[in-house]
Formats: C-alpha cells, sequence, structure tokens
C-alpha cells in the first residue's frame, strides 16, 4: 500500500490554531498511516506558513522504532519549513519504549500537556520574530 492509497478515514486530522497546526493522535498509527500523516502535515506546514506544530499522542499506547523515526523526521522536516514542533501527552510506558530503543527523538520539544505545548510554541514564535512574550 502506497502513500497515496491511504483512505481518508485513516488519515489523522491536522487542525489550524492561528499560525499553529494541531496533531491529535486517537489511534495506535500504522506505518503507512505515519508516513501519510508526514506527507499531509509537510503540505499543510507549506500551504498555511506554519510557524508551530504541536502532536498530541495521549492516545498513543505503542510507540515502535518505525513510528519513533518518524515522529522525529516530521520534527526535523517542520523545521527545515520554519517550523517548530512539539510533542504532548507522552504516556511514561511509551517514553520508556522509546528510551528502550534508544530513540532520543532529537530536536523534537516535548510537554506534558496541549497548554503547556502551546506555550513552548507561542515563546518560540516570539523568539524568532524579536518580540518580548
Amino acid at each position: 500500500m502506497s502513500r497515496r492509497d491511504v483512505t481518508t478515514e485513516q488519515r489523522i486530522p491536522i487542525l489550524q490554531i492561528g499560525k499553529c497546526l494541531l496533531v491529535t493522535i486517537q489511534v495506535d498509527l500504522e506505518d503507512h498511516t505515519a508516513l501519510a500523516l508526514q506527507d499531509d502535515l509537510t503540505a499543510r506546514i507549506e500551504e498555511v506558513g506554519a510557524h508551530g506544530v504541536l502532536i498530541e499522542i495521549s492516545a498513543l499506547q505503542i510507540v515502535d522504532s518505525f513510528i519513533g523515526r518518524t515522529i522525529a523526521g516530521i520534527s526535523g522536516i517542520a523545521r527545515v519549513l520554519g517550523a517548530a514542533t512539539v510533542v504532548v501527552g507522552m504516556q511514561p510506558a511509551v517514553a520508556i519504549t522509546l528510551v528502550e530503543l534508544g530513540l532520543s527523538l532529537e530536536g523534537v520539544r516535548t510537554a506534558l500537556n496541549v497548554e503547556r505545548g502551546m506555550a513552548i510554541l507561542s515563546e518560540a514564535a516570539a523568539a524568532e520574530s524579536g518580540d518580548a512574550v
């Protein structure tokens, strides 16, 4: 199955809040769905000129090495396109698994919840524009 074969029902919704994009992952990700999310999110960042991406993963119970690398890849792509990325809501078991797999998610900022994640994105946007927070 190619990335383009993922049906609309299997796609993860991407919501826009100002200049930020919010992705709430409500299901355990399969590899093809994660790749489709990467493609969709990259296109949306470019389309709307997003300054920040917040990925909420509290519903994820399992993260394997592929999904971990995909999240890190999404963050890297977003950074190249000028958007900061924050992952929020990581379950302790998921964090433990990522550490055991040796995945540090380099370049991926994390926060406990959406409110703190949005604050990080707001601070990053203000720092980039030179405004005081």
